[in-house]
């Protein structure tokens, strides 16, 4: 028997016991040793996940697990028992053209892990063996576990937006996702803007390498950032918070010709296109997760920057601890959580 966490919703957190899992001839068995908790899972604790389905809140959750290959399908020979892997959350059909490329996340027939499948906040998890992701052996477990949703998913929205030193970007929320997009566009050599309307996590954006950290509620938010930027705003901006008030500071503090991509989940919004889009030129993308292809790159990247993803976290915490854990993460009295198993 092994323990995990489900999430029933209400901001119930329950840690049950469940049989250890079986993996099928293209499956691996992972022994989880961290997993790293993300606002999406709030939807969940709170009973309306952004991943829907009958499965929802009735499966283990955790969506950014890494572990040890404790056993493997007998189809499986790129992997063995005993390697070190991060778990990619998308489990797509195969043979559709979105899982071909490498966004499973993309397929209509996908299944998410911690959400539509039993996921990594346990201590064992069954994925197939393509979402087994090696990481290098100097890595440590808790790193690995961040490679993925929290810093992957970051880096792929920087690139997309084609992040240089050349430009400053803002990076608005600084929860699990703002607080790795300083990091990665600190490292693409961006002068980087960090901004939330919590103190302590301004604080914690500057401990990670913020060029700057600013207040949008404050008065003179615009001003600051035209200051900041030689009187022509940002080149680009990320958001992380989903809020349609930073959306709007977002756009309002946008140069001329400058890009908006938004990763925090929401589901509405409202913008004023003529002045935000239209008269300055100005672009907004969405981005996803990340491909399973770029995960490699992803992993040349930290290893080239001697990136510390252990800077990161804000606090660690047992399964037995889940409850507390969902508690400080949702009253934001943490940036980050993860747990060790």
């Amino acid at each position: 028997m092994m323990k995990g966490v489900l999430l029933p919703g209400n901001k119930k957190v329950v840690v049950e016991e469940f049989p250890i899992p079986t993996p099928k001839d293209d499956e691996v068995l992972v022994k989880i040793k961290s997993s790293a908790i993300c606002r999406s899972d709030l939807s969940l604790y709170y009973g309306n996940a952004v991943v829907q389905g009958d499965k929802a809140g009735k499966v283990i959750t955790g969506h950014e697990p890494a572990g040890i290959i404790d056993k493997v399908g007998k189809n499986v020979k790129h992997i063995k028992e005993g390697d070190k892997v991060a778990i990619y959350l998308a489990i797509g059909c195969g043979h559709c053209k979105y899982c071909y490329q490498g966004t499973l996340h993309l397929c209509d027939n996908w299944e998410c892990l911690g959400f539509t499948v039993d996921g990594g906040n346990a201590e064992y998890c069954v994925v197939p063996s393509r979402n087994a992701l090696k990481v290098p052996s100097t890595m440590s477990f808790n790193e690995a576990a961040f490679s993925t949703d929290k810093f992957g998913t970051l880096y792929s929205a920087a690139k997309k937006l084609n992040v240089s030193g050349s430009g400053t970007i803002g990076v608005f929320g600084m929860g699990p996702m703002g607080a790795s997009g300083v990091v990665v566009c600190k490292n693409m050599g961006a002068q980087v803007v960090a901004v939330d309307i919590d103190n302590s996590r301004r604080e914690f954006a500057k401990s990670l390498g913020a060029d700057h950290v600013l207040n949008p509620n404050d008065n003179n938010f615009i001003d600051q950032v035209m200051s900041i930027t030689n009187d022509n705003g940002f080149d680009y901006a990320m958001d992380c918070s989903g809020n349609t008030q930073a959306h709007n500071a977002a756009l309002d503090s946008l140069a001329k010709f400058g890009s908006l991509i938004m990763i925090g989940e929401t589901t509405s919004s409202t913008i004023n296109p003529s002045d935000q889009l239209i008269r300055k030129q100005t672009s907004i993308m969405g981005s996803w997760y990340f491909d399973i292809n770029e995960y490699d790159e992803i992993l040349d990247f930290i290893n080239i920057n001697n990136i510390d993803l252990n800077t990161l976290i804000s606090k660690k915490f047992s399964l037995d601890q889940a409850e507390q854990a969902f508690i400080e993460f949702d009253q934001r009295k943490i940036s980050t959580a993860i747990f060790e198993i």
